[in-house]
C-alpha cells in the first residue's frame, strides 16, 4: 500500500503554519521548529498522539469525517483548504492507475455565451486550469491564447512563466499567480492520476521559484470572486471584478468572467479596448507592450489611463 503523501504534506505544512500563540498555547521556551508540535494539535484536535502521527506519515488508514472536521477546526482551515483535506484523505491506498489522456472540449452552447458576453473578458478554465475557449475580449486583455501551441494554453503556466502576465498584473502579480497555484493543488487533488498536471507540476517546478515555494508551501485555493488591478499595454489601468462559474453537470469546466463596474473609467477602458480589438484583429491582442509606440499612442485614452510609455 502506498504512503498517502498529499494528506502527509498537507498536514506537516498546516501544522508548521499555527501561531501557538494564536491557538492559547503559551511555552516561553524556544521552539526547534515553527508551528505547533504534533502532541499539542492532537490534543486540539482530540485524537491520540498516535493516531495522528500515523496519519501525518501518511500512513494507509481512512480517517472518520469527524475526525478530518476535528483537524480542519484545529488547523483553522478556511473552507477550500477543509475541502481540500477531506479529498486527498479520501485517495485510495491501493496502486494507483495513471489517468488517460482525454481531451476536455466545451459544448456549443458555452462557446456562444462567450461571444454573447460582447465587451465582457470571458474564458473557459478546464482541468489543471487548462485554458479551453476565450472570447475576443479576453484575447484582447489577457494574451491570445489561441495563438498558443495547445500544451501552452494554461492559466497557470502563462501567469507564471510570461513576462506579459507579470506585466500586465503589476503589482499584484504575486497574489494573482499564487491563487492560480493555489487552484491547481485544488485540481490535483480531484485527478491525483492525471499525467498531464504531473508534467505541469515538474515543468513549472524546474522554471520558476515561486512556484516552487508556493506548492511545497501547500497553500489551496477555490477560485471564486475578486476584484484585479490591471496595468494594460494599451488602455491603462484597470480595476476589475472577477467571477467564476462552474458549469452544473461538469465541475471540471469554470466560466472566469472580468467585469467592470458601468460607467467607471475601467468600463470606459474596455470600451476603448474593443474597438482597438475591432480594428486590429487578431494582432490586436497585447502582449507585454509588444505594440510599436505609434500605435498606442494613436488609440483614444479614457481619462484614468496614464500616458502610453515610448
Amino acid at each position: 500500500m502506498e504512503r498517502n503523501e498529499g494528506l502527509s504534506d498537507f498536514l506537516r505544512a498546516r501544522r508548521a503554519a499555527i501561531d501557538p500563540e494564536h491557538v492559547g498555547i503559551h511555552d516561553p521556551a524556544p521552539r526547534r521548529v515553527p508551528g505547533l508540535r504534533r502532541e499539542e494539535l492532537a490534543a486540539l484536535a482530540g485524537v491520540s498522539v498516535d493516531y495522528y502521527t500515523r496519519l501525518e506519515q501518511g500512513r494507509p488508514i481512512t480517517p472518520s469525517e469527524s475526525v478530518l472536521d476535528a483537524l480542519a477546526s484545529a488547523l483553522r482551515l478556511d473552507p477550500a483548504e477543509r475541502s481540500y483535506l477531506h479529498t486527498v484523505a479520501r485517495r485510495s491506498a491501493s496502486p494507483r492507475r495513471r489517468s488517460p489522456r482525454t481531451v476536455q472540449k466545451v459544448r456549443p452552447g458555452v462557446h456562444a455565451l462567450l461571444a454573447r458576453l460582447g465587451d465582457a473578458p470571458a474564458l473557459v478554465l478546464g482541468r489543471r486550469t487548462d485554458i479551453l475557449a476565450t472570447n475576443r475580449m479576453a484575447r484582447a486583455l489577457l494574451a491570445d491564447f489561441d495563438a498558443l501551441p495547445v500544451r501552452e494554453r494554461n492559466a497557470v503556466r502563462w501567469v507564471m512563466l510570461d513576462e506579459a502576465a507579470r506585466s500586465l498584473f503589476a503589482d499584484s502579480w504575486e497574489q494573482v499567480a499564487s491563487v492560480f497555484v493555489g487552484t491547481l493543488r485544488m485540481d490535483a487533488a480531484r485527478h491525483p492520476d492525471d499525467t498531464r498536471t504531473a508534467e505541469l507540476v515538474g515543468e513549472l517546478s524546474m522554471k520558476s521559484e515561486s512556484f516552487r515555494r508556493w506548492w511545497a508551501g501547500q497553500k489551496v485555493v477555490q477560485i471564486g470572486h475578486d476584484v484585479k488591478h490591471l496595468h494594460h499595454p494599451i488602455v491603462g489601468a484597470l480595476t476589475m471584478r472577477t467571477e467564476a462559474l462552474t458549469f452544473p453537470g461538469d465541475p471540471d469546466q469554470t466560466l472566469f468572467t472580468f467585469l467592470a463596474d458601468p460607467g467607471s473609467p475601467s468600463d470606459e477602458a474596455l470600451q476603448v479596448l474593443s474597438a482597438w480589438a475591432a480594428n486590429h484583429g487578431r494582432a490586436g491582442t497585447a502582449r507585454g507592450g509588444a505594440e510599436d509606440a505609434e500605435t498606442r499612442a494613436a488609440a483614444p485614452r479614457p481619462h484614468d489611463a496614464p500616458p502610453p510609455s515610448a
